[in-house]
């Protein structure tokens, strides 16, 4: 069932949204539900995950520089394993 919502938002921010929504063919109440059915699927998955407490202990203790490539690494160290 289909419910009416009256949201605020910047007048700028509509625009460019709604020339967003029709360069792809699409409403921009589609594009709003389906993102916010995207962010609350995300959150009930989050939530139903429960981290072991060590898990939890070293979260964020260590970032991935931006240009860390997990591919080449991989394929590296398979390729070393491997020649020998």
């Amino acid at each position: 069932m289909n419910t009416k919502l009256t949201l605020t938002i910047e007048r700028d921010i509509i625009e460019q949204a709604k020339v967003y929504a029709k360069q792809r063919g699409r409403s921009l109440s589609n594009i709003i539900e389906n993102y916010l059915k995207l962010i609350i699927g995300s959150e009930q998955k989050n939530n139903d995950l429960e981290l072991p407490p060590i898990v939890k202990e070293l979260s964020g203790i260590y970032s991935v520089p931006p240009n860390f490539d997990a591919e080449k690494i991989k394929r590296e160290h398979l390729q070393k394993k491997y020649s020998k």
